[in-house]
């Protein structure tokens, strides 16, 4: 094994899903969110087509009311999982650990001034490097960096359509579920 790729959310950090905060606030429902966020095309915000400004200026437009500019980072509270934490750590010591996250720039920001990524070799986020899992995109541009085959990395996600795009492409894929299950997977490793 040579390359380590952990997700984010729901990985190494709990409480990352602000959308239910969102519709809340702004006092709409699921549907409604979805369809406006389809329609937006929160992909574009996640692979960075399209600013946090563009996307809020046109949720304002939509709902015929002004939503804060800061909407996506007033409800983004992540908690470190720090059993998952651990993990990394001990892999460090002898591998190459990174981050391949979906994310947004103003999460990725909280993340980043936090210290969250400091525990990772590198970081691809997916607003900067214009790909989004489960694209397989996403997936070749990571192991192109890293100059790593696809039977040379460990993938793990909380997300099972993530998951099986990783391990579509021949890279060993894990679905997190909690840090003890993927310590057990990983236990020739640590």
């Amino acid at each position: 094994m040579k390359l380590f790729v952990f997700d984010v959310g729901g990985v190494i950090a709990d409480n990352t899903s602000v959308v239910p905060a969102i519709r809340n606030f702004l006092g709409i429902s699921e549907h409604d969110f979805v369809e406006i966020a389809e329609t937006e095309n929160l992909t574009a915000l996640q692979t960075g087509r399209i600013t946090v400004g563009e996307f809020v200026f046109s949720l304002s437009r939509k709902l015929g009311r002004p939503v804060p500019g800061n909407i996506w980072e007033m409800f983004f509270k992540p908690t470190p999982i720090e059993e998952t934490i651990e993990i990394i750590k001990q892999l460090r010591k002898r591998y190459r650990v990174i981050a391949g996250t979906n994310t947004i720039e103003p999460h990725y920001e909280v993340h980043r001034s936090r210290g969250d990524y400091n525990i990772f070799d590198r970081v691809y986020a997916s607003h900067i490097i214009g790909f989004a899992k489960p694209d397989r995109r996403f997936y070749r541009h990571i192991l192109h960096e890293e100059d790593c085959g696809p039977e040379e990395a460990f993938f793990t996600d909380d997300t099972a359509r993530n998951v099986k795009a990783a391990a579509d492409m021949g890279i060993i894929a894990f679905q997190f579920t909690d840090p003890s299950s993927l310590r057990e997977r990983l236990k020739e490793y640590l």
